[in-house]
């Protein structure tokens, strides 16, 4: 039974994407932190991406009455398109600063692993064949059967939030991270990614639920 379980995990993960919460993390000093002004920042250069994950999680935040921000309407070309050293790094803090913002919220892709599952009708039943000659039997199309396996990519992300008010080594509000399995449309992985973030940010009472 469980590895039939297993197996219909496997499928689901296989069939759709999938944004799932790994870990996560709250500073102790931060229990109690209400965001008043967030700067969002996905950080990727697939652009579509960028603006949708944006657009979305600013949507989620002001229902909750934060004042949230698109980080493509605050960051200047030159800044985004150049690498920045830690010197520019710390005059733009200084400039979101005295714009009001108080938060940072980034999200940022970690790694992507390739995996792959198994592929066949009676895959599901291999696992109750005791004997050997009958379990070989089924087995072998692993030699002969085209596209018995089935590759995908699971991309690793990690989301955090940042006091700029303190702006020390201790600022880090909270981080979390996810996997995000098999994605295929942007618009349903974003917005599957997204419900995932809220949900944990809920979940340590950083933000309230609607």
């Amino acid at each position: 039974m469980k590895v039939y379980f297993y197996i219909l995990i496997v499928v689901f993960m296989m069939s759709c994407s999938s944004s799932r919460m790994t870990d996560s993390w709250l500073n102790e000093n931060y229990k109690n932190y209400e965001p008043q002004k967030v700067l969002i920042i996905g950080l990727t250069d697939n652009l579509s991406g960028r603006t949708l994950f944006e657009d979305q999680l600013k949507i989620a935040l002001e229902r909750r009455g934060i004042e949230a921000v698109q980080s493509y309407n605050v960051f200047k070309p030159t800044f985004t398109n150049l690498k920045q050293n830690e010197e520019d790094i710390e005059k733009e803090i200084e400039r979101l600063s005295e714009a009001g913002f108080d938060t940072v919220l980034i999200s940022a892709v970690k790694g992507v692993d390739e995996k792959v599952s198994y592929s066949g009708d009676d895959l599901r039943r291999r696992y109750f064949w005791r004997r050997f000659g009958r379990y070989y039997y089924l087995t072998q199309d692993i030699y002969f059967q085209e596209g018995y396996y089935t590759k995908y990519n699971v991309y690793h992300l990690e989301a955090s939030m940042y006091n700029l008010i303190e702006n020390t080594d201790k600022s880090l509000v909270w981080v979390a991270s996810y996997d995000l399995v098999n994605p295929k449309q942007v618009s349903s992985t974003v917005k599957d990614y997204v419900d995932a973030i809220v949900k944990s940010l809920e979940q340590k009472q950083i933000i309230d639920k609607t």
